[in-house]
């Protein structure tokens, strides 16, 4: 998911995608300790793309800020 993708989507989808990166994440992790994940390096993705939706959230939540100051 790249940061493009990203902004084009409404804060309801952005939080939407959030819950479920949050998700999968949870059963990345679960999978990594039963020793049944096949790709580690998804974990580090999906912890990337939480931190990029995260951003993009705080990024407009300053915006509606400064503009209504």
């Amino acid at each position: 998911m790249n940061v493009k993708e990203i902004r084009e989507k409404t804060a309801a989808e952005l939080n939407e995608t959030l819950d479920s990166l949050k998700k999968e994440l949870f059963r990345l992790r679960f999978q990594n300790a039963i020793n049944q994940l096949e790709n580690p390096m998804r974990i580090s993705a999906v912890k990337k793309d939480i931190a990029k939706v995260k951003t993009v959230l705080r990024e407009r939540e300053i915006q509606e800020t400064s503009a209504n100051s």
